[in-house]
């Protein structure tokens, strides 16, 4: 049931949400409204009481401060499953490799779930919490929808809504001189992100054969195989490979025989391709082809003198597109 992939989906919408707080900056000014000092305010992934810890653990005030203020850490806290944004579960989609364009690579539709974050802002002025704190709020309305590329195999981008879910401030005033004073805001976040399964080849999903057994007999207990039918996909148009022929006439809708300029490089019972149009070459005189017309429910449609002549083989068969509606040869044996 299980197999192993990693999309980095937990791991690249951590990583987003931090990058949106990462250029926030305070601006000191003097008496006279003059800036005096621009600091950009620090960002770092850990919990808050890591942090608060490092201030108390060294109450000798002629030392180095262990931890300049003021600064932001966020966390990862907590994972729930979204009900509210549900979708099939067996329904898939495709999309194009990244790296080749062509192959086709096929998923499972997403995952919802819901990440829960917390952003503490802590410094050691109220005026330096205050702007922090607005150059955040402005942007929450409480959600603010975020890009993220949550597969990279296959170039998938989903909006996230990070949604502002409260906040809360905590002043630690009170103490003795030597008490440093702390004031901690905590901004609440939900990010509705989506988790991935994992993303396989297309391809593999073609059916190679498939073969029915037939079974007679009145005893059900110990009936006898009569018959076999076996049906192998086969590509209705051509992928590879160049022009076998031309024509040498106009056709119309109605046409059954067509003349070809080269007939030696096809043969009876075989397919072919004329703008897009596949017929089956029921048998051959010379460079005449007596035709069976839109097969596999491809448009007859009429083909003017020149038009290119290509032959379906195995080389095509081996190069079914996705979703092709291909038919089916059997044979009784």
């Amino acid at each position: 049931m299980f197999e192993y992939f990693y999309n980095e989906i937990l791991r690249r919408t951590i990583i987003s949400f931090g990058t949106l707080f990462n250029s926030i900056e305070i601006r000191q000014t003097n008496t006279s409204d003059s800036v005096v000092n621009v600091v950009r305010v620090p960002l770092a992934y850990g919990p808050t009481q890591k942090f608060l810890a490092r201030l108390e653990q060294s109450p000798d005030l002629n030392k180095s401060t262990s931890l300049s203020l003021p600064r932001m850490s966020f966390e990862f806290t907590g994972l729930t499953y979204d009900p509210g944004r549900k979708v099939t579960t067996t329904q898939t989609f495709l999309a194009k490799d990244k790296d080749t364009g062509t192959e086709v690579k096929k998923a499972y539709m997403p995952v919802p779930y819901n990440m829960q974050f917390e952003l503490s802002v802590m410094t050691k002025l109220n005026d330096d919490a205050l702007q922090i704190v607005e150059q955040i709020l402005p942007y929450f309305q409480p959600a603010y929808n975020l890009t993220i590329e949550l597969v990279e195999t296959i170039k998938e981008k989903r909006d996230v809504p990070i949604v502002l879910e409260n906040i809360t401030m905590q002043d630690d005033y009170e103490g003795d001189f030597s008490s440093r004073r702390v004031l901690l805001y905590t901004l609440r976040f939900t990010a509705k992100t989506y988790l991935f399964g994992p993303v396989s080849s297309a391809s593999k999903d073609i059916i190679k054969k498939s073969t029915i057994n037939y079974r007679t007999g009145v005893d059900t207990t110990n009936t006898q195989r009569e018959i076999s039918y076996s049906a192998i996909p086969r590509a209705t148009k051509n992928y590879v490979g160049d022009a076998a022929t031309t024509l040498t006439a106009d056709i119309d809708k109605t046409t059954k025989i067509i003349e070809v300029a080269n007939a030696s490089g096809l043969s009876a019972n075989t397919y072919i391709d004329i703008d897009e149009e596949q017929i089956f070459i029921k048998s051959i005189t010379g460079n005449k082809l007596t035709v069976r017309r839109g097969d596999d429910k491809t448009t007859i449609t009429d083909h003017l003198n020149g038009a290119s002549v290509f032959v379906i083989d195995s080389a095509d068969n081996a190069e079914i597109e996705v979703g092709d509606d291909f038919g089916f040869s059997g044979s009784y044996f």
